[in-house]
C-alpha cells in the first residue's frame, strides 16, 4: 500500500546521485565490519558443476549452449555455492571472507514494487570454525549488517538527504515462534505484523517445517544450515510493508548436508563437485547472505517501487501503476 504522505519527491538526477553514494558507502562499512575483501565473480556457471543456486527449487534457470563446443551455461540466481568455493580457492584465512557484486536474471520472479526479474546484491560469504556455528555467531553477524545499514542512513545526512529512520536494535524470533504469536496467518502477514511492531527483525530458522506442517519459506537444502539462517526485514513506511533486504546464514557441513539432502529428496546433487567438497570436507565452514542493493537503495530514499533505484524490464501494468501514482521509474 503506498503510503503517499511518507513519500519523498526526489527528481532523477538526485536519486542516481544518491544511489551511488549508498552503494559505495555501505559496500566500505560492510567490508569493515565482517572483514571482508571485494572479489570478481562469474555470470554464468555449468550445470555440471553443481554451483548454481536453486533457491526454492522449481524457479527456472537462464540457460544457453555456446556456439564453440556447445556446453550449456546457466545465468547465476545466486553466488550462494560459488563464494564458499572461492573461499577455499583463494586461501581465505580463519574469520575472513570476501564480498562481490553479484547480477542475475531470475525470469520467475514476480513483477511488482519490490521484485524484480533483475537480481543486484552483494553476496559475501566468511571462513569460520566449527565453533562459531551456532545461533550468537549468526545474530553477531546480523547486528553488523545492522550497523552498517544505519550507519549508511546517517551518513546519507551529511550529503543532504534525510528522511528515513533505521533502528538499530534487532528483535530475533524463530519462525516457529513467529507462527505461535500470530496463527492462522500467512508467513508474510507474519512477517509484516512483526516488522511493523519492531521495525527491525530477523527470521531464525526458515526451510524446515513448522508445527503447521509447513516451512516459514522455502530454502535450498544444500547451502544455509536450516537450524541457522534466516531473513532480515526493515519495516518500510511508504509502502507500509515488511522489506527483506538479507537472506543469510551459517553454511552446511558434512551432517547437516546430508539430513537436508535426504529430507528433500535430491540426491542426484551428491555427484556434483561442491557438494563433494562439502562431503569430503574440502571446503571451509562458512557464514554468508545476499544483500539487496536496489532494496537497501529503495529503503534507505524512502521510494515506493524497485524501478526507481534500479533499470529493469517493466510489463504494462507496473509502467501504468507508478505513472498513476505520480513515481518515475529508471
Amino acid at each position: 500500500m503506498f503510503v503517499k504522505e511518507k513519500y519523498i519527491q526526489l527528481d532523477i538526477l538526485d536519486k542516481q546521485k544518491y544511489i551511488k553514494i549508498i552503494k559505495d558507502k555501505f559496500e566500505r562499512l560492510l567490508a569493515k565490519e565482517l572483514d571482508l575483501i571485494r572479489v570478481s565473480a562469474p555470470l554464468l556457471v555449468t550445470k555440471e558443476s553443481g554451483l548454481q543456486d536453486d533457491l526454492s527449487g522449481v524457479e527456472r534457470k537462464v540457460s544457453f549452449d555456446i556456439l564453440k563446443d556447445g556446453t550449456e551455461l546457466e545465468i547465476v540466481q545466486s553466488l550462494a555455492k560459488w563464494k564458499r568455493l572461492a573461499l577455499h580457492k583463494y586461501k581465505f584465512p580463519i574469520h575472513k571472507g570476501l564480498y562481490t557484486d553479484m547480477t542475475a536474471i531470475r525470469r520467475d520472479d514476480k513483477m511488482d514494487e519490490v521484485h524484480s526479474i533483475y537480481v543486484d546484491q552483494w553476496d559475501w560469504e566468511k571462513v569460520i570454525i566449527r565453533e562459531d556455528r551456532n545461533i550468537d555467531y549468526l545474530k553477531y553477524s546480523v547486528k553488523s549488517i545492522v550497523k552498517a545499514i544505519a550507519d549508511t542512513s546517517d551518513y546519507l545526512v551529511t550529503e543532504g538527504f534525510s528522511g528515513v529512520n533505521i533502528c538499530r536494535d534487532v528483535y530475533f524470533i524463530t519462525s516457529q515462534e513467529l507462527l505461535d504469536m500470530y496463527p492462522n496467518t500467512t508467513d508474510k502477514e507474519r512477517e509484516y505484523l512483526i516488522t511493523k511492531k519492531y521495525k527491525t527483525v530477523f527470521i531464525l530458522g526458515i526451510g524446515h517445517e513448522l508445527s503447521d506442517g509447513k516451512p516459514h519459506d522455502m530454502r535450498a537444502p544444500d547451502y544455509d544450515d536450516w537450524r541457522l539462517n534466516g531473513d532480515l526485514l526493515f519495516y518500510h513506511e511508504v509502502l507500509d510493508m515488511a522489506l527483506e533486504i538479507s537472506s543469510m546464514g551459517i553454511r552446511v557441513d558434512k551432517e547437516t548436508l546430508y539430513q537436508q539432502i535426504d529430507k528433500s529428496g535430491h540426491f542426484e546433487r551428491l555427484e556434483y563437485t561442491y557438494h563433494k567438497a562439502i562431503l569430503d570436507e574440502v571446503l571451509p565452514l562458512s557464514i554468508g547472505g545476499g544483500i539487496g542493493q536496489s532494496r537497501l537503495c529503495m529503503l534507505l530514499l524512502g521510494r515506493a517501487h524497485i524501478g526507481e533505484v534500479q533499470a529493469s524490464y517493466w510489463d504494462n501494468e507496473n509502467i501504468a501503476l507508478c505513472q498513476s501514482l505520480g513515481i518515475e521509474i529508471l
